[in-house]
């Protein structure tokens, strides 16, 4: 499952990161508003933990945006401010759980596994077409014929099936699976497309990755299965 934490201190970010890594959670860190809604609109996390009081945009905020944007990732705002009001402002800004500091760790764990049961199968797999990506066995499946993905597939497939019809940049891959600080390149990108056309070929998918120039790449659907 990825999560991506939204707060400004960067200590408490930090801690919230280990912790969450160590109990097996693949985790990203940005610092500040902003940054927050803009990762979250990528459309890649399980669960967005964010923070409400950051200078910029402060968490309901980014939560309107992540909402205005269709994105139904589930939200667990956290913030020292207990009042009845400020909860009350944040679910109706779009948060799915509302979590005041200080907080035990042993909370915060049983709030994300609480919402992220009540994903359901929405966590599990992603489908598309006659297809479907095992989030937990980094799997292709299509009917009867299954192939696994390496880590890097696993990354460009699933971003590509968040987007589907939504065309996504070289840049946008780059950044998203790569990272901002990585030195791979836009060869990196094709490389990989390539790797996940064979695969999806191997299986009898009907889905494509089409290729528009300077748009980059989006899914499509060839017939029925």
């Amino acid at each position: 499952m990825k999560i991506l934490i939204v707060e400004d201190e960067v200590l408490l970010a930090d801690s919230l990161k280990t912790l969450l890594t160590r109990k097996g959670f693949d985790v990203e860190v940005v610092y500040d508003g902003e940054n927050g809604a803009e990762y979250a609109l990528l459309g890649v996390y399980d669960l967005l933990i964010l923070d409400v009081m950051m200078p910029g945009l402060d968490g309901y905020q980014v939560a309107r945006q992540v909402r205005a944007g269709r994105c139904g990732t589930p939200i667990l705002m956290l913030t020292a401010k207990s009042a009845i009001e400020d909860r009350i402002a944040g679910l109706n800004a779009g948060a799915d759980y509302y979590l005041t500091k200080p907080f035990d760790s042993r909370e915060l764990l049983a709030c994300i596994n609480a919402l992220l049961r009540r994903q359901g199968g929405q966590v599990d797999e992603l489908v598309y077409g006659n297809t479907a990506l095992d989030l937990a066995s980094s799997t292709l499946v299509c009917g009867e014929r299954s192939v696994r993905l390496s880590a890097k597939e696993f990354d460009v497939m699933r971003y590509l099936l968040h987007s589907r019809d939504r065309n996504l940049s070289k840049e946008a891959i780059l950044a998203k699976v790569w990272g901002y600080d990585s030195n791979a390149v836009e060869n990196h990108v094709e490389v990989y497309v390539g790797f996940l056309r064979k695969k999806l070929r191997s299986i009898g998918s009907n889905l494509r990755i089409a290729a528009i120039r300077r748009l980059g790449y989006h899914l499509e659907v060839d017939g029925d299965c």
